[in-house]
C-alpha cells in the first residue's frame, strides 16, 4: 500500500496452526497487526479485540500528537475491554496480545507497541528494526548477558514481559513519533515472521 510517498505492508503469517491468532488491518491511515496468545483461552479473541478497537483511528488527524494520543487511548481501551471480556467469559483468563501500530500523519509515522510484533523501516537499501522486543530475552540482551545471536536460540525467546492482557488496565505502552522520508518502505508483522 501506498500513503503519501511511503509503502506499509503488513504481515501476519507465521507457522500453521488450526487456530491462528494473529489479526491485522491496514487502512488508508492505520496499519496494525496484533498477535494473539493464551492458545485455546482466547488469543484470537484478544487479538480480535484489539485491531477492531484500533479500527476506528484511522482517518485524518491534526498533528502527530493528536494520533500518538489516539493510539494510547485506544490501547488503554483495549486493555479494559479484554479484562471485561474475561469477566464475561471466565474461560478467557489467560488471553492478551501484542500489538504494533502506525498512523501516518502528514510526514510523520506515529507508532505504538507492546510485545514482540514488531515494526522494520527500509530506507535507501537498510532494513532497520524500529521497536524493542518485550521479551526476557531482550532484557538479557539489553543488560549485555547475551549477545543478540545467542538470543535468536534461546529457549525463552517468547516469553514476553509485557504484553496486552487480561490482568493490567494500564499497560506500559511504547509510543513515539519519526520523520518520514520520500520512499520509505514500512514492515509491521508478528513474531512469525
Amino acid at each position: 500500500m501506498v500513503f503519501q510517498g511511503s509503502s506499509v505492508a503488513i504481515s501476519h503469517t507465521g507457522k500453521v496452526r488450526s487456530n491462528n491468532q494473529d489479526s491485522g488491518y491496514a487502512g488508508s491511515n492505520l496499519f496494525a497487526v496484533a498477535d494473539g496468545m493464551g492458545g485455546h483461552a482466547g488469543g484470537d479473541v484478544a487479538s480480535s479485540i484489539a485491531i477492531n478497537r484500533l479500527s476506528a483511528l484511522d482517518h485524518s488527524y491534526d498533528s502527530p500528537s493528536d494520533a500518538e494520543r489516539a493510539l494510547r487511548d485506544a490501547i488503554a481501551d483495549t486493555a479494559t475491554r479484554l479484562i471485561e471480556t474475561v469477566k464475561a467469559q471466565p474461560e478467557l483468563a489467560g488471553m492478551g496480545t501484542t500489538v504494533s501500530a502506525l498512523i501516518m500523519v502528514d510526514d510523520y509515522a506515529v507508532l505504538a507497541h507492546i510485545g514482540d510484533s514488531r515494526v522494520y523501516l527500509y530506507r535507501e537499501g537498510t532494513l532497520t528494526q524500529i521497536t524493542t522486543d518485550h521479551t526476557f530475552v531482550q532484557r538479557l540482551v539489553d543488560s549485555g548477558r547475551i549477545t543478540p545471536e545467542e538470543a535468536r536460540y534461546h529457549p525463552r525467546r517468547s516469553v514476553l514481559m509485557r504484553v496486552l492482557g487480561d490482568t493490567d488496565a494500564d499497560p506500559e505502552l511504547d509510543t513515539f513519533i519519526m520523520p518520514t522520508q520520500p520512499g520509505d518502505r514500512w514492515l509491521l508483522c508478528s513474531d512469525g515472521l
